[in-house]
């Protein structure tokens, strides 16, 4: 495993388990500088309910990706999100 993964899989713990929202939020810029979308859509929506600090970049990637989303795939995302917060 690259130390990049090892580092990700260290930030989703503290994100998921630890609730640490600061984690959430550098996720959400791996997946944003790797240009993911549905994992960005996810960490974006999990940082969120986090209260992490979101900036103008976040909301606007978001949105851009979103936009070419249908609402069927953006509720399934969303309702993936959802299961994160719940394990």
């Amino acid at each position: 495993m690259t130390s990049t993964r090892v580092e990700t899989a260290g930030l989703s713990q503290l994100a998921c388990e630890h609730n640490d929202a600061h984690a959430a939020l550098a996720l959400l810029d791996r997946s944003i500088a790797l240009g993911h979308r549905r994992i960005a859509l996810i960490r974006y929506l999990h940082a969120q309910y986090l209260d992490a600090p979101l900036s103008t970049r976040h909301h606007e990637y978001v949105q851009r990706i979103a936009q070419r989303f249908s609402a069927e795939t953006i509720a399934r995302i969303a309702m993936a999100a959802r299961a994160r917060l719940e394990q």
